[in-house]
């Protein structure tokens, strides 16, 4: 078997971050801050939880999408122009968003769904199409990054897959867009909800405020979105762990976990979809749905171990370890 090994560049090296969004970062850090003050100080409520509720989770997502995304395109070497355009539109856009979101929540209104008045169905309308056009961004640079050299394999699969993922999470709020319940037959200025069942605002897990009695759509959304951090995380970390345990040190084995983790993130991600879909809340999953998530987690754990079986019989490069 081979001892060669190979460094592996630092998943922060030779970035260039792009500052469009990393200035919007910034904001949201701020607006972070400020969100977290008014859930201390300000009562008013919104549809069962603080007004500031919303602004804390949404800003908290965008900063996190944009350090990402930042990152992403600062690692590309090639048509660099084009992806400091893709990143200034997204900033735009999510700036725009954002705007909203505080605006009408500082009023103690509701700004997804709302189209009671002429005002608040124009302010939804530039919402949606700001979100169109983030998530369009994001396909462009799918393919820059698959047609990009970005380093070591597994890291590159991880970083690839995890925006593919995050590009359908984000797609799985259209689900929540469309009429529920009896929203056109009993109209209330709302149209579209988070809940599956129930109308929005009932029980929910403290300050997430997923439903705790029926589906949930934002679950499926927010862990196909955080795709993007957490398979890269997963490949540092393999990364990482390689310095200590040999058996992660041959490429081929971190590459496999990888493409074990995409696996199951994308079952998983199908589970919770369905789950909220059917009516059926997070927290009292069925016999099925349970089945069918301890199934995931042993499949996962038997090709874990296949791979890292494989690979280390087969000879190829490792991973340096500076020792």
């Amino acid at each position: 078997m081979s001892t060669s090994t190979a460094p592996v560049p630092s998943l922060a090296s030779r970035v260039a971050w792009h500052r469009p969004l990393l200035w919007l970062a910034g904001a949201m850090a701020v607006l972070t801050v400020v969100s977290l003050i008014g859930l201390a100080v300000d009562p008013r409520v919104v549809t069962g939880a603080s007004l500031w509720a919303k602004p804390l989770k949404f800003s908290l997502s965008v900063l996190i999408y944009s350090l990402t995304l930042s990152w992403l395109l600062g690692m590309l070497r090639r048509w660099r122009r084009s992806a400091w355009a893709i990143g200034t539109v997204v900033s735009v856009f999510l700036a725009v968003e954002m705007v909203i979101i505080v605006g009408v929540a500082s009023t103690g209104g509701t700004s997804h769904f709302n189209v009671s008045t002429p005002f608040h169905a124009a302010l939804w309308s530039v919402m949606a199409v700001s979100i169109v056009i983030v998530w369009a961004a994001g396909i462009p640079v799918a393919v820059l990054l698959f047609r990009a050299d970005l380093g070591d394999r597994a890291r590159s699969a991880a970083i690839r897959a995890g925006l593919i993922i995050a590009l359908v999470g984000m797609g799985l709020a259209f689900l929540m867009t469309g009429p529920q319940g009896d929203q056109i037959t009993n109209y209330r200025g709302i149209i579209g909800a988070h809940t599956i069942g129930v109308p929005d605002g009932g029980p929910g897990l403290p300050l997430l405020g997923w439903s705790t009695v029926a589906g949930d759509l934002r679950i499926p959304h927010f862990v196909g979105m955080h795709a993007l951090q957490l398979l890269p995380l997963l490949a540092l970390l393999l990364e990482l762990a390689a310095r200590r345990i040999p058996a992660l040190r041959p490429a081929g084995a971190r590459l496999g976990l990888v493409w074990v983790g995409v696996a199951l993130y994308v079952g998983v991600l199908a589970l919770l979809t369905g789950q909220a879909l059917s009516g059926q809340s997070i927290v009292r999953p069925d016999a099925v749905v349970a089945s069918i998530g301890g199934a995931l987690a042993v499949a996962a754990a038997v090709a874990a171990a296949v791979v890292l079986s494989r690979a280390n019989r087969a000879p190829g490069p490792r991973l340096a370890t500076g020792n």
